[in-house]
């Protein structure tokens, strides 16, 4: 029994512009792709790879997926519009390693500005020898808030949250800072 579902509806901008993210690829063991969450992940039915029907258990039931936008450095350079966007198809055992990453991270779940790091790690065992061995993947996954505090821009402090006034330096803070640096260097103190 197959139940209709509602086709996943492209966002207003993949709809103006034409085009649509094109998918993180794994073509090799140990190939990585690691970015930012740039939206909420969705979660829709998976469609079969050749065909483009949904695809249901056999109990009818349908197969999900959930789907995450990422900021990558990757670039297709036969693309001059490619802004290193890439989306992610987890389900299967890259479900399971997601999981694993988000309950390691301490986080609830999956968020926008985390940063998600997949490497297809190994080949696992095809039960059915007509198709290819699935794929193994390890995954790093940190927090919004915390990938926030660790990647300011090299050589730049970060830029201060737009909804918060930025703190002048404290005199006394900076002198202590100074006595610290010039114990440390075996030089000393500047006061």
């Amino acid at each position: 029994m197959t139940v209709p579902t509602q086709p996943q509806v492209p966002s207003a901008d993949d709809f103006l512009m034409g085009g649509g993210v094109p998918s993180a690829k794994f073509p090799a063991i140990g190939a990585t792709v690691t970015g930012r969450i740039t939206e909420r992940p969705t979660v829709e039915q998976q469609r079969d790879y050749t065909t483009g029907e949904l695809k249901f258990w056999d109990d009818g039931k349908a197969q999900m997926q959930l789907v995450v936008t990422l900021a990558t450095s990757e670039r297709d350079p036969a693309n001059p519009e490619d802004d290193g966007a890439r989306r992610l198809y987890v389900k299967g055992q890259l479900k399971n390693a997601v999981a694993q990453a988000v309950r390691a991270a301490g986080a609830r779940g999956l968020e926008d500005g985390g940063t998600l790091t997949v490497t297809y790690s190994h080949d696992g065992v095809a039960k059915n020898p007509r198709f290819n061995a699935p794929k193994n993947f390890t995954v790093q996954y940190v927090p919004a808030a915390i990938a926030e505090l660790h990647t300011p821009e090299p050589g730049h402090a970060p830029a201060p949250h737009p909804g918060y006034a930025a703190v002048p330096p404290n005199p006394v803070v900076q002198a202590l800072q100074a006595q610290q640096q010039a114990q440390g260097a075996g030089q000393a103190p500047p006061f």
